[in-house]
């Protein structure tokens, strides 16, 4: 497979933890010694999963080595969708009258990109679909209470698009070498750790305490499962984009594997917990830092839980 085109769109409202210190008691030192967060990213009043979603489209648009009319495969992943029936891969399908495409939504909690790629791959090995689309979208802070002192100040807002293919089209092409993932949903506090209940009381995370410490572990472990399923090590990659959940996993991800945290890529500091759109946003704005034959590795973990991991080589 490979990534033909990529794009993201980050609202230009910040909210900086300030507001935070006002409305749930939490000061800025706080926030910053826990999370790493110093501002997130907020959709505007008349912004949603969609628009996010379909400016980031638009951003990938100019770098499409073919009319996206030749799109065979739709994919909406995201767990805080605008509407769930008419889903925003079907009005990306009707904005730019992608007429032959299979058209459907993913939710994994912050897998939901990862786990999108790997049903991409589905359709890719049986036929089903040759060029693929994946749009990763989150509107956290439309479901999130911002007084819960838990998990209020954690959430931004953002989206990314990411085109793929099943063959090479352009030299230049970075290729998903391989997709890992698993459902978790078994261990610790599973569906509990984190949910979203719309009609009672929005996106919460109670234990925090015990998503860190199974995020910590599991996107160890699914970054090296992919790893070790194509006869690498974690010593072969030049970059990691973890999850942008909290800085403190990514800390005690590097410390663990005794690798300099150099290697991390990430934006957190200033955008926040942007779901399950946080490494393809990360991944597009790195972009033009990586150099042809750079290995890197994606690693996510999701609330309910889940997790997963990519390959990617440039």
């Amino acid at each position: 497979m490979y990534i033909n085109s990529i794009g993201h769109y980050i609202p230009s409202t910040r909210v900086d933890n300030s507001h935070f210190e006002k409305v749930s008691g939490l000061s800025d030192e706080w926030i910053v010694s826990r999370t790493g967060i110093k501002t997130r990213s907020k959709a505007g009043k008349d912004e949603n999963n969609h628009t996010m979603g379909l400016q980031a489209v638009e951003n990938a648009l100019p770098k499409l080595p073919y009319s996206i009319e030749d799109v065979d495969l739709i994919i909406h992943a995201s767990y805080t969708p605008y509407d769930t029936v008419a889903t925003l891969a079907h009005v990306v399908q009707q904005k730019y009258n992608i007429a032959n495409a299979k058209s459907l939504y993913i939710s994994s909690a912050c897998s939901s990109f990862v786990n999108a790629v790997e049903i991409v791959q589905a359709f890719f090995v049986t036929n089903k679909a040759s060029k693929a689309l994946i749009i990763a979208s989150e509107h956290n802070t439309a479901y999130s209470d911002e007084m819960s002192e838990k998990s209020g100040h954690l959430w931004g807002d953002a989206a990314a698009a990411v085109f793929i293919s099943k063959e090479k089209i352009n030299e230049n092409e970075a290729e998903i070498i391989d997709v890992f993932t698993r459902g978790l949903g078994h261990v610790g506090k599973g569906p509990d750790g984190v949910y979203l209940r719309p009609a009672i009381d929005g996106l919460v995370m109670p234990d925090g305490r015990d998503v860190f410490q199974n995020a910590c572990g599991f996107m160890i472990e699914a970054l090296e499962t992919v790893l070790k399923n194509n006869g690498l090590t974690i010593e072969d990659l030049n970059y990691i984009i973890p999850h942008q959940a909290n800085q403190r996993i990514v800390i005690n991800i590097a410390r663990q594997l005794k690798l300099n945290i150099d290697l991390f890529l990430g934006n957190i500091h200033e955008l926040g917990n942007t779901g399950c759109a946080s490494t393809p946003i990360v991944l597009s704005q790195q972009w033009d830092k990586f150099k042809k034959g750079d290995l890197i590795g994606i690693t996510v973990f999701g609330g309910g839980y889940s997790s997963g991991s990519l390959l990617v080589q440039m």
